[in-house]
């Protein structure tokens, strides 16, 4: 049994009413509900009455460090058996958490943590970062997003990881680490034992010269299973110093996410290199990166060696165009271990389709989920997907938004969505302009196919 409810503005009376479901719930998620201050003193005390509750989430609600300090009061009764606590977005600053450190010592029980959105700083961290150390504290996942950190915080973080080896998750995503903080961090996985599998630095600052001491830590912590650099100026250079930390034998990384990072073709050598010799390797995101067609070409080719494993590749935004679409429709139709091709916002066209649409078509193609979306898609390349739709055991999700197709080709996609072989579950046209006729039909498609959910 669990308490769910988001995005409503409750009234007085509606609080009384949730109060005494908040004592009885295991898991109680109160999100973006206006819950302010004033309402936390009575949260506090239902919480204190709720010896099962595993779960809370208060995130996108503006308690404020006086709120959140109540709320965490309310966590800290000798039954208390939380082992998940978000407080994203709830307007906590560095005000406020002189309070985390006695908190989190009352809490053993508590494995996540999620405090993105709050302007914690550098002060606020090292209080953060002495409960963190606290002998009583058992915190594995801890999200530190948007939190206005700097290098000055790091220091204090890699201590944890030295002194807390069964940590598994730290999301430090868009705050301003730079050079010099990101290898304090790569430092204190170096020196643990770290059983880290999740590490997300998105958005931090990370250079070229810190790839090569992130394939150190990388080597060092054979757990990792995901790593996010996105929006980060890697280059083609940082990521040759970067790929033989994981191609290590001792490396198992599934999730490599590389968006926005200055590359070119010229990585994709590197990232062929690594996909043809890690089985791992589930999930890669190149998107935002002007890989252009030959960095298309050779990605494919890494993709046809029976020794790659991947099931997502994201390739949005890559200056690809039609000529390099010959490519992935041959890796399509041999390939057995693709679910997932994000192709949007590529200058593809009609002719990119239909080239795509040949491996499609194919018997042994697995592929679920397509994306074209902004690809300049018209009505002719509308009759190719048709066609495919006919025959794909496999595709579940079309994503065509923002493309130039009218009636005519939208008509062709729905004739094939009307058919007993067709197994697509949701077509997704956002930013698609029809007629009111059209209109009607699209409805009729919903009623005469349930399984099929048109968004738009």
């Amino acid at each position: 049994m669990s308490l769910d409810i988001q995005f409503q503005q409750l009234t007085d009376a509606g609080w009384t009413e949730l109060l005494p479901q908040i004592q009885q719930c295991p898991v109680v998620r109160i999100e973006d509900c206006g819950l302010t201050e004033p309402r936390c003193r009575d949260v506090s005390t239902a919480l204190q009455a709720n010896p099962a509750l595993t779960e809370l989430s208060l995130d996108l609600n503006e308690l404020g460090d006086a709120g959140v300090g109540l709320v965490l009061q309310g966590l800290q009764s000798p039954g208390c058996q939380l082992r998940k606590l978000s407080l994203q977005t709830c307007c906590l600053t560095e005000a406020g958490c002189g309070v985390l450190p006695s908190a989190l010592r009352a809490m053993p029980s508590l494995r996540e943590l999620q405090l993105s959105d709050n302007a914690l700083g550098d002060a606020g961290l090292q209080l953060l970062c002495q409960g963190l150390l606290d002998a009583q504290c058992y915190v594995e996942r801890l999200r530190l997003e948007y939190c206005k950190l700097s290098a000055a915080s790091c220091e204090a973080l890699a201590s944890v990881l030295r002194a807390k080896p069964g940590f598994k998750e730290l999301a430090l995503g868009n705050n301003d680490l730079g050079e010099a903080g990101v290898r304090a961090l790569c430092r204190g996985l170096k020196d643990s034992a770290s059983q880290l599998e999740v590490l997300k630095l998105e958005s931090c600052g990370v250079t070229t010269a810190n790839c090569r001491e992130l394939a150190e830590a990388v080597v060092g912590t054979a757990s990792l299973q995901e790593l996010h650099l996105g929006d980060n100026p890697l280059g083609d250079a940082g990521l040759a110093a970067l790929c033989p930390g994981l191609l290590q034998p001792a490396s198992r990384l599934q999730t490599l996410w590389l968006w926005d990072c200055g590359l070119t073709a010229e990585g994709c050598r590197d990232l062929g290199s690594l996909l043809k010799a890690k089985d791992s390797l589930k999930e890669l995101s190149v998107s935002g990166n002007a890989l252009g067609d030959e960095g298309a070409r050779l990605l494919c080719e890494a993709l046809l060696e029976p020794s790659c494993r991947l099931q997502s590749l994201w390739v949005k935004s890559c200056n690809l165009t039609a000529a390099c679409c010959p490519h992935f429709g041959s890796m399509l139709g041999q390939n057995r271990s693709l679910l997932e091709l994000q192709l949007s916002s590529n200058q593809l066209g009609d002719a990119g389709v239909q080239a795509l649409c040949q491996g499609l078509r194919q018997p042994g193609c697995m592929l679920q989920v397509l994306c074209l979306g902004d690809c300049d898609v018209s009505d002719g390349g509308c009759g190719s997907l048709a066609s495919v739709l006919l025959v794909s055991p496999s595709l579940q999700k079309l994503d065509l938004s923002n493309n130039c197709m009218g009636d005519p080709g939208l008509l062709q996609l729905l004739d094939s969505a009307r058919q007993p072989a067709c197994t697509l579950q949701y077509l997704i046209l956002y930013d698609i302009y029809w007629t009111q006729e059209m209109e009607e039909q699209l409805q009729a498609l919903e009623k005469a196919r349930p399984a099929l959910r048109v968004i738009c």
